[in-house]
Parts: C-alpha cells; structure tokens; sequence
C-alpha cells in the first residue's frame, strides 16, 4: 500500500477540497499580519500633514491660531524644529525646507532687513517684513474687539462699499516719503510700535501692513448719506496710499480691522512720543544672558573664557532651574554673569546675531549620543559687552571677532 495520502484522508468533502484547490485569487490563504506602526512611522505621517499644509496654504501652520486643526500641526512642527533627532529622520522628506535653519543676520542692516514680498506680491515691503516680525505682538483691548477669527465668514460686500485700489497719478512725492522712512527704520530714529485703535489713524501717519508701507494722506468728510459707525456718526473714508505705487479710499474701520488682523504697526519717532500715538511702545520683550558653567569636569572647568550666550522670555533665574540636568548646560550648574534686557525686539534675533559674531569661537563638543552644546564660546566677558554695546549703536557692521586678539575688530 502506497504511503501517500489522498485528498480525502482531510475529512474534507470533495466539494470543499476542489473549491480550496480552485482557489487561484488566495482568498483562504492567511492574511499577512500588518507591520506594527512604529514612531518614526508616526513621526513621519504628522510631518507628511505638515508638508500637505504648506502645500496647500503656502506658509507654515501656526501654532498660535484659534484654528485647532492648524494649531495641532503648528505646536508638531515646533516640536519637530526643537529636536536635531527628528529633523535628521525628516529632512529626506523636507522638500520645502520647513526643517532648514533660519538664515541668521550678519550685519545690523540684515537684521531689520526682511526677505518677502510686500502685500501684492511685488516685494515692496521687503525692507520691512523681518523687523516687523522682530515686534512680539501684546493682545490689547482694541485688538480683541477687532479680533474676528471666531466670528462666521461674512457675506461679500457690494462693490460700493469695497474700496479698490487704483494708480497714484503723482506718485514721486510720496516715493521720497517712503524712502526717507525706510531710511530713518535703519538709523533707528523711527520705531515700529504696536497699533492700538481706531481712533489714532490720523492724516499724515504711516503704518506697516503684511509688511508693507502705507501712508495716511487724507481723513475725508463724511459723504453724504454714508453708513452710520456703531456710535451713531457717519463713517470716514481715508486715502490711503501704499508704497507700491497704489492708493485706496477705503474707510477708516476698514483699514483698522486690517491693522489689527494683519498685526499691523504704526511708525513712530524714537523719542518722547505720546501715547496715543503708539501706544506702550517700550515693551520688555526678553533677556539675553551671559552665562558661566561651574562644571567640575576637568575639560569644561579648565576652559578660560568659557561662557553660553543665550536668551529668554522668562526670567534668567527661570530659565537656568535645573540647569545640571540638561545637556544645554553641560549637565552642571551655571552662575549669572550678565543680562541685557530687550525691548521691542525678539531676543532671539539679537542672540543669533551675537552667535554670528562669535561664531570662529564656538566651543565644540559633543557627549555620546547627545545633541552637541552650541551656545557656548570661549571668548572674553569684555568682547560680549562690547559686541552687544556694538549692537545696540549699530558700528557691529563694521567689526568682526578675531580669535587670536580676542576682542573684536574693525573689518578691512
């Protein structure tokens, strides 16, 4: 008797095992068992959205927004930029460079200088975009009655009431206006400070929207039968001209709600000015610091000059709480050695400057798998003082760091 068993000796009846036997599409065949999600897997999918974002709205989702689903993607992104792990496993899939460093200011000019293009594309408000990014927004009353991020989408309005924008016949004189601004931004004898209400739109001022210059040239006379404002008065219509050569006579709350949506800013002179021109103009925006380790590690402790260059939001003392238990700090307790308050401005663009400066300086070290320390140089206290003060009265264009002179001086 023969060995082998024949189909029958399953159990099965002839009907099952033929149609098993026919099954040429696998449909009885066992399902593979599906990979297990890893978190890079899922690192991976929340950048992917991310990148879709961009694709779709050409900027970055903010982290800020009343939009949740914008907002979650926004806080992932900045928690993506905050780790050099995550971005060196994302970058193959960056082709928009969300994950690129910031380009960071080598002169004084290129720190008030931006880089976009002014409200219609043209690049008008180029020379204006970084600084009014510079500027931390304050949520004032005026502004949250202005704030319509919650309301429901208006209905649009009829072409009489939309103002547009039309050619400036006689645009030269306002030209040499807008340069004679854009001149007195870089010398520092001009600000740009926070918009506050309505009612401080007069003729005569100029005002920073979506990084672009506008100038108030005329407050018109109520037309007649023109629409009633809340208060019961007849709403204004101003000549606003922008320094694209355009101008519109739209009204008066019309260009303020755009101010306060596009967290526009005012001009004003950096001197004793009133407040309601600008408003709380002199706003403490952060610290820089000068820090020293106070490592007992032979390597840290026998650098002279060693010291981290860095900034906050918060207090220094803040800041620095449980300083030994960060690579940041080299793991050790670090002491005070100077603070610089900022006003008006992102402390962490005077920090990347200063980085910048110090940069041939840079302490290079790395322990194990760690994300290396960056803001640490070995360079004397009196050339940081000396490159802040240099900062501040903007001779830093003209002077470099030099290692061996370990002091800072003037470019050839």
């Amino acid at each position: 008797m023969s060995d082998a068993a024949s189909p029958n000796d399953s159990g099965l009846s002839p009907e099952l095992i033929d149609l098993f036997e026919g099954d040429d599409e696998g449909l009885f065949e066992a399902p593979v068992k599906p990979r297990p999600i890893t978190t890079e897997d899922r690192l991976e999918r929340a950048f992917i959205e991310i990148l879709e974002f961009y694709d779709k709205h050409k900027r970055r989702p903010d982290p800020d927004t009343r939009e949740i689903a914008e907002r979650k993607l926004g806080a992932r992104l900045v928690g993506i930029l905050n780790s050099e792990e995550k971005k060196q496993h994302l970058r193959h899939l960056d082709d928009v460079g969300l994950l690129a460093e910031p380009e960071v200011p080598e002169t004084l000019e290129e720190l008030f200088e931006g880089t976009g293009d002014g409200a219609d594309g043209s690049g008008a408000g180029s020379d204006f975009d970084f600084l009014a990014d510079l500027l931390d927004e304050a949520d004032g009353v005026d502004a949250d009655l202005y704030d319509t991020a919650s309301l429901p989408r208006r209905k649009p309005k009829s072409s009489d009431s939309v103002a547009e924008r039309t050619r400036v016949k006689d645009f030269e004189p306002f030209r040499q206006a807008f340069k004679e601004k854009q001149q007195q931004l870089a010398d520092g004898s001009v600000v740009l400070a926070e918009f506050k209400s309505e009612q401080s739109i007069t003729d005569g001022k100029f005002y920073v929207v979506r990084g672009s210059l506008a100038f108030v040239a005329e407050v018109y006379d109520p037309e007649p039968g023109a629409p009633l404002e809340n208060n019961g008065l007849p709403k204004q219509r101003l000549r606003v001209v922008f320094e694209n050569g355009t101008e519109s006579s739209m009204y008066r709350k019309s260009f303020a709600i755009r101010l306060y949506e596009e967290d526009g800013k005012v001009l004003a002179y950096n001197r004793s000015v009133t407040m309601d021109e600008i408003g709380d103009a002199d706003k403490l925006s952060g610290w820089i610091y000068v820090l020293r380790s106070l490592s007992t590690d032979p390597e840290i402790a026998s650098l002279r000059d060693l010291y981290k260059i860095g900034y906050s939001t918060t207090t220094v003392e803040q800041r620095i709480r449980g300083a030994e238990k960060s690579a940041t700090y080299l793991h050790a307790p670090v002491e005070i050695v100077e603070t610089f308050r900022t006003y008006n401005l992102r402390p962490s663009a005077l920090e990347h400057l200063l980085h910048r400066v110090f940069a041939p300086a840079r302490l290079k070290i790395t322990r194990g798998t760690e994300p290396a320390a960056t803001e640490w140089f070995i360079a004397p206290l009196e050339a940081i003082v000396d490159a802040v003060d240099k900062i501040i009265s903007g001779e830093i264009v003209h002077y470099v760091y030099d290692v061996a002179a370990q002091r800072l001086v003037r470019r050839d």
